[in-house]
């Protein structure tokens, strides 16, 4: 008797483990379908057919602030565009009463979800005992880009590790995206960023295919202009180098507030 028990036992679990396996895998074709509703839905809004023949991509449509003008999230940054599509505005939008820039607000959730889907081609130096996070666009030609680095000690003992994304300064193509494409292709990644920005030459790597176009792109569509450009954890950035006591003390104020 006691072994029959257990073995309807045994076969309720599996028929239940089975229907629950089921029930999963629904869910998650449901959740991929509309990620996959959601984005077509933005593709085909009269504003996103607009941009495309300016050859801007929108990723996401809300309303703005303004009556009858929306904000737009494009691989091109942030615009404002009317209802109808025919009227577009490019610059920051600041909301007076309340004293926000709602362009960096917006500006920060494009930063958060790009950085998100890059985070497996950065080159990262990591501090021991970390605490923070600060992701910076770099070039080896950039001479504060150069400070920045020779400083890095000094970021890992404040407990903040530094993760790269490339930005050649001189546009795409030019020798410094040539440089930066072998620096990220080359089997010591880190090592190689070190040496380059001490000056040594740049090593080929043969059938090198690293996305360093997309991160300048990234980058430009982030509002980066020049180098470094570092962007917190929060979306928020800083244009231009900072010694790391005082990114330290921007990071501990914003775990503050």
């Amino acid at each position: 008797m006691m072994s029959g028990h257990i073995d309807m036992t045994f076969k309720e679990e599996t028929k239940m483990k089975k229907i629950l396996f089921a029930a999963a895998l629904v869910s998650c074709a449901f959740n991929l379908s509309a990620a996959g509703s959601a984005v077509a839905k933005v593709q085909e809004h009269p504003i996103s057919v607009e941009l495309k023949k300016l050859g801007v991509n929108a990723t996401q449509i809300n309303p703005s602030e303004v009556p009858g003008m929306n904000e737009v999230l494009t691989d091109k940054g942030v615009l404002y565009v009317s209802d109808d599509g025919r009227f577009l505005l490019q610059g920051t939008m600041i909301d007076i009463k309340n004293k926000t820039n709602l362009t960096e607000v917006a500006l920060g959730k494009l930063r958060k979800v790009g950085i998100e889907q890059f985070a497996d081609s950065m080159i990262v130096y990591p501090a021991k005992d970390e605490k923070y996070r600060i992701t910076v666009f770099t070039d080896i030609t950039c001479g504060y880009c150069r400070k920045l680095h020779r400083e890095m000690d000094d970021y890992h003992d404040a407990g903040i590790t530094v993760q790269y994304l490339a930005f050649p300064r001189a546009g795409v193509p030019s020798d410094g995206y040539n440089d930066l494409q072998n620096i990220w292709c080359a089997a010591d990644a880190a090592g190689a960023l070190t040496k380059a920005k001490a000056g040594s030459s740049v090593e080929k790597v043969a059938a090198c295919d690293a996305p360093v176009k997309q991160q300048f792109e990234l980058g430009q569509s982030f509002g980066v202009s020049g180098t470094p450009a570092i962007i917190f954890e929060d979306g928020s950035m800083i244009p231009g180098y900072q010694p790391a006591a005082k990114i330290k003390e921007i990071l501990d104020s914003k775990k503050k507030s």
